[in-house]
């Protein structure tokens, strides 16, 4: 516990927590006060309500590859700070729009943002690689991830206090001067090193780089054994992500309105989680870490279709999100151990759209397997693909180097 607090004296990783904790505060709030004024504005029209979410999600497909190939070409300093201040600005442009009173322009705001991000994430990536000593990395990424796990807990109840107490003009100017601190604070940063961008790589097309980005991704056991996991993750979860009000309904025979019961342990678990996980990190192997996240997370899924008892389920459910940081952490530390600087934007972008495309598919084919499938056998299955995903990875914890270093293509 006490090595992992030399973060906190690590100048630029306080940056960083800084700078998210900004740009956390002007997502949720932007995300839940879009929400809810879509809603009013709408009386629940779900055609607009579901555009939202498409305006959330479909950049993760259309940009997050081409994302990764400019974030491996452009300085990563530069790009983290010109895509905070391009959303702040994209807000303020909103902002004028619903002074005038065209409504829809705030689609554009969660739009142009998430756009945006596909940009600035893999930059970030590379920036840690670049910048964080290879001790410090997997504690970094389970402070940050402790920082996400606290805002999905209070987010929600910041966004929509936020709306609810001053408005959509408020929430929205709230969410851009949010972007602009996040910017400000990363100017903090030190100067890009020169060779950190491939100026070189302009010449190139950008086809070009997306093959080569494949290339990487599939000559590298490690990178093409944790692509398989998450693909496998993301069918299992995005499986059940649309049903847990049918536990509740169902198998718990209580009121849709008591689906609270379940989010209290599952927020709370995140919490614990990520500062459980924070303390250990420094002292388990990435490989380790993801493989028990994995392997809890599926038997709490099963147990959560099995048990027909709430404190059991409330259970399960604090059990599953108390290791998901375990999982992202254990992911992201070994994506960064394994991947060359000049590649970390491309192989993001590959392994992004391929998780979020498994959750988006199996979310759509949840209702209909529901109709065909006893619950049981639909939570069942979940587990069994995040249990598929753990088989996947036990090869990691044989191969040398864990600990850190590059591996060679295979």
């Amino acid at each position: 516990m006490l090595s992992s607090f030399k973060l906190f004296r690590h100048r630029f990783i306080r940056i960083i927590l800084i700078s998210n904790l900004f740009s956390q505060i002007g997502i949720w709030v932007r995300n839940f006060a879009i929400l809810l004024y879509v809603m009013d504005k709408t009386e629940g029209n779900a055609l607009y309500v579901s555009l939202v979410s498409v305006a959330e999600y479909a950049p993760m497909f259309i940009f997050s590859f081409i994302g990764g190939v400019f974030a491996d070409r452009w300085k990563p300093r530069k790009t983290l700070v010109w895509c905070d201040f391009l959303s702040a600005a994209s807000v303020g442009i909103v902002w004028l729009a619903l002074l005038s009173g065209l409504w829809e322009a705030v689609l554009l705001t969660t739009l142009i943002s998430s756009v945006l991000s596909q940009f600035s994430q893999p930059a970030g990536m590379k920036w840690f690689k670049i910048h964080v000593p290879d001790e410090l990395a997997q504690p970094a990424m389970s402070l940050l991830q402790t920082l996400f796990a606290v805002f999905m807990v209070l987010g929600p109840v910041l966004g929509t206090g936020v709306y609810q107490t001053f408005g959509i003009q408020a929430a929205i100017g709230m969410t851009g001067i949010s972007f602009l601190m996040s910017a400000a604070v990363l100017l903090f940063l030190p100067p890009d090193r020169p060779g950190s961008g491939q100026e070189a790589a302009a010449s190139l097309s950008v086809i070009r780089d997306m093959k080569a980005g494949i290339r990487y991704v599939a000559g590298r056991k490690t990178l093409l054994l944790l692509s398989l996991c998450f693909l496998l993750v993301g069918l299992g979860v995005g499986l059940i992500s649309p049903l847990s009000v049918f536990v509740v309904t169902e198998k718990l025979a209580l009121p849709a309105s008591d689906l609270k019961w379940l989010s209290i342990p599952y927020g709370l678990g995140e919490i614990v989680g990520g500062i459980v996980t924070f303390a250990v990190a420094s002292r388990i192997a990435p490989s380790r870490l993801l493989v028990l996240g994995l392997l809890v997370n599926a038997a709490g899924m099963i147990l959560t279709g099995l048990s027909g008892m709430l404190w059991l389920v409330m259970l399960a459910q604090f059990v599953i999100a108390l290791l998901q940081p375990a999982i992202f952490i254990g992911n992201q530390t070994l994506v960064m151990q394994h991947t060359e600087a000049e590649y970390i934007g491309r192989v993001t972008g590959i392994r992004t759209p391929l998780m979020t495309g498994a959750m988006l598919l199996m979310m759509g084919l949840a209702g209909v397997l529901k109709n065909m499938f006893p619950l049981e056998w639909i939570y069942g299955f979940a587990g069994l693909c995040l249990a598929a995903g753990c088989l996947a990875v036990l090869p990691l914890l044989r191969i040398h180097g864990d600990a850190g270093g590059t591996e060679e293509a295979v």
